[in-house]
């Protein structure tokens, strides 16, 4: 969904003193962020609620949304793009080695004391929010697959590991992982170390289990 910017019609009033600069989309996408607790979605939200935590008239609301329906998705996509980003950087840094699952989980986890909240948005809307906010979470999950797969894809290629069904094996994981950091949010640092040592080694079970399939369907006698 595409969101459109309201732009100041002059620029130069963004210098006058003792004027206030204007709030845009990320700052009310912010404010939104800023208002959720454990027990909240974004769809939760009231138009009010965000425009009093980011200081503005409600009508200014209506600048950069139609509705806290569209902050809400816009809200969601900026998650996903945000909690890839991080872990594509994780993965770069791991690039060659053949190893390297439970630093990929214990980046994700960190995602949970990220002050955008990435990983509490996308899980939370995941079981709270509306049908609408729902999908998009879902499109987002599809993004993680679709990655994790060309990843998964590769390093099978470049160690030589065939892997059975590797789309599927993507799905498993990332539905995995996010259901295991959704469960990690309150609990205390030596818990969310078993949580992701454990995890881990649910990962590692997934990948193994794929690549002994593969050489199970490897091994049988080809029909004539």
């Amino acid at each position: 969904m595409a969101i459109r910017s309201r732009k100041a019609s002059n620029t130069n009033d963004h210098e006058k003193p003792g004027r206030k600069p204007p709030i845009g989309e990320h700052e009310l996408m912010q404010a939104a962020v800023s208002l959720l607790d454990g027990n909240r979605s974004v769809s939760s939200l009231s138009l009010r609620e965000i425009a009093r935590a980011a200081n503005i008239a409600p009508n200014s609301f209506y600048r950069h949304f139609r509705d806290v329906d569209e902050l809400a998705v816009a809200l969601i996509d900026q998650a996903g793009r945000g909690l890839r980003g991080m872990i594509r950087e994780a993965r770069q840094r791991l690039e060659g080695k053949q190893g390297g699952v439970r630093t990929s989980v214990e980046v994700f986890m960190e995602a949970l004391d990220d002050d955008s909240r990435y990983l509490q948005i996308l899980s939370r809307e995941m079981s709270l929010g509306s049908d609408a906010f729902r999908e998009a979470v879902e499109r987002e999950l599809t993004y993680f697959e679709q990655e994790l797969c060309d990843e998964l894809m590769m390093r099978g290629e470049r160690f030589g590991l065939p892997m059975h069904e590797p789309a599927l094996v993507a799905k498993a994981i990332t539905r995995l992982v996010f259901t295991m950091g959704a469960s990690a949010d309150k609990l205390s640092p030596e818990a969310r170390k078993v949580l992701i040592d454990e995890t881990a080694i649910m990962v590692r079970m997934i990948i193994r289990g794929s690549h002994a399939m593969a050489g199970e369907q490897k091994q049988k006698p080809k029909k004539k």
